[in-house]
């Protein structure tokens, strides 16, 4: 049987958009080895500093959330015109030698940009490429945007040794050029011309949902601890969510389209995506600011420490999707939990003994763990949702991704805080045991993973299960 064939100008498409991806994800792990930098240049705390990551993956899965209904109003092209015109604007705002906050409003505007380029490229993916060669496009999408937060600090270490932590953005500007070039040469695809209205009610409820969510994690590294607003903000989170999840099920046109999820599978994708993005973000910004903090190395010398591990994953990223395309979800994914368990396992033992080497060879590890699950976990999914679902699809699990990632970051960002909290005066000390308690639940949420892998296993014995794949 002949191979069915993906166009130039669709590759080409593909290209536009995964290169706006990747400048935006790159700047977003970059700036991770320059916040110790910045907490003494701007004379803030790391809880503070670390918006630049956090709040930019709030902003991100914010602007994804909304994906679903841009894609059918909106042409690929306009839509990517207007993210490359907002990159540029907060890529400029964020060379200037301005205050932090304004830095910020700049992040703010990169992020909105990645928000609308990164769901474009599995848009185009999902509806210009056949199904038989979905796990290898989407493994090759999945390596930019899994290679570009690896790739991150060992560009942001480099940059901020030799010059300063703001050429970060200064070098993203004719990447910039070249993808707007690109995407006006070739993006075609058209809007689908739906007329559902815009869910504005439940954009608010999921915002304000991830902002008080989040809120739970920064008060609690605050605060060294429990605390009255820790206990305020789990009581507006859950409100928030249950008022969302409500409205997703009752509104006939919801922002997130949560009835994806009656199937075992989507769902069961959905919750292993979330965890391998969560430990994916989180222990890129973790390590770097770990090894700063306990080792005392240098932002260059930790950026480096991971550049090992990232050319792994993205070399390795297009075999596992043809791998998955041949043998199907079980052995990749396996082996994908697996190893993030082992490598976790072997982080949180010999933290206290830790030295670059080890850190390295551990990051590389994990990393190839993460790819092999990581693009084929969407891949197999998305054959569980018919044609007329996949921009729904792919919205929802660009938000699951991108919120995840902002949990990781928050969350282990809030673990080092608990310990320089509870360890003011050994700084040393303080990061070998924040550091341990990370990596402690890392292996917890890889634990979840597997559990959620072996029963997804289970459940697609059934006959009906199976029958449930859509051809796209």
């Amino acid at each position: 049987m002949q191979e069915e064939r993906v166009s130039t100008q669709t590759k080409l498409s593909i290209a536009a958009a995964a290169l706006l991806s990747f400048t935006g994800i790159l700047t977003e792990t970059s700036l991770n080895v320059t916040f110790p930098t910045m907490t003494r240049e701007f004379g803030l705390p790391l809880s503070t500093i670390q918006l630049l990551t956090s709040g930019y993956l709030l902003m991100v899965t914010i602007v994804m959330s909304t994906s679903s209904f841009l894609l059918k109003r909106f042409d690929a092209r306009l839509l990517f015109r207007c993210a490359v015109i907002v990159s540029l604007v907060g890529t400029v705002l964020c060379c200037l030698p301005l205050n932090y906050w304004l830095l910020l409003l700049g992040r703010l505007l990169q992020a909105a940009a990645t928000g609308v380029s990164t769901p474009l490229m599995i848009h185009v993916i999902l509806s210009l490429v056949p199904v038989s060669r979905r796990g290898a496009y989407i493994g090759v999408a999945n390596m930019v945007t899994s290679f570009a937060p690896a790739l991150g600090p060992t560009y942001g270490g480099l940059i901020n040794y030799y010059f300063s932590w703001r050429i970060i953005f200064v070098f993203t500007l004719p990447l910039l050029v070249v993808a707007w070039a690109l995407g006006e040469g070739n993006l075609r695809l058209k809007a689908e011309g739906a007329s559902e209205s815009f869910d504005g009610i439940g954009l608010v409820l999921l915002s304000f949902f991830m902002l008080s969510f989040t809120e739970i994690f920064d008060q609690f590294g605050a605060n060294g601890g429990w605390s009255y607003k820790v206990g305020i903000a789990i009581c507006v989170a859950a409100v928030l969510l249950a008022l969302f999840v409500w409205r997703c099920l009752s509104f006939k046109s919801p922002l997130l389209n949560l009835r994806l999820f009656k199937k075992p599978i989507v769902a069961l994708r959905g919750a292993n995506y979330s965890i391998l993005q969560f430990i994916n973000i989180g222990s890129s910004f973790l390590l770097p600011v770990f090894a700063e903090n306990f080792l005392g190395i240098n932002s260059l010398a930790a950026g480096l420490m991971l550049l090992p591990g990232s050319l792994l994953g993205a070399f390795i990223a297009p075999f596992v999707g043809r791998l998955y395309d041949r043998r199907g979800p079980t052995l990749v994914l396996l082996v994908s939990n697996i190893s993030l368990i082992i490598g976790a396992s072997a982080l949180w033992a010999l933290t206290g003994k830790a030295t670059v080497v080890i850190l390295t060879l551990l990051y590389m590890f994990m990393r190839a763990g993460f790819n092999f699950g990581y693009g084929n976990t969407m891949s197999d999914a998305s054959k569980f949702v018919s044609g007329e679902q996949q921009t729904d699809f792919n919205s929802l699990f660009n938000v699951l991704q991108q919120y995840a990632g902002s949990l990781g970051t928050t969350v282990l960002s809030a673990s080092l805080s608990l310990s320089e909290a509870h360890i003011p005066h050994d700084a040393k000390a303080a990061s070998a045991a924040g550091a341990t308690n990370a990596f402690g639940l890392v292996i917890v949420l890889a634990l979840v993973a597997l559990c959620i892998t072996l029963i997804s296993i289970k459940i697609r014995k059934d006959p009906k299960v199976e029958m449930q794949q859509v051809e796209v």
